[in-house]
């Protein structure tokens, strides 16, 4: 996969999530779809192709008009933390 279609795939995964977990409690169905897409987000942001897109998205490599709230540190974290506080309660 190329860089430009991965981080646009990670970040339509990563609005999907956003909106999902406006919706918790949610079904049982849509918790199982949610977490794969987290687990699959936490995934990315832990990698080394989350850590060469952000370097290249830094060093103003990547399309001005590229949508890439996946690759902000906080938006990605706080996404991660708040699934994470959910599942707790």
């Amino acid at each position: 996969m190329e860089q430009m279609e991965r981080i646009g795939r990670m970040e339509q995964l990563f609005d999907f999530a956003l909106e999902a977990i406006k919706e918790f409690p949610m079904s049982p169905d849509k918790y199982e779809e949610v977490e794969e897409v987290i687990a699959t987000l936490a995934d990315y942001y832990g990698s080394e192709q989350w850590k060469q897109d952000y370097a290249d998205d830094e060093a103003g490599l990547l399309p001005a008009n590229l949508k890439r709230g996946v690759l902000s540190e906080d938006g990605i974290w706080n996404l991660l933390s708040e699934w994470h506080e959910l599942k707790e309660q």
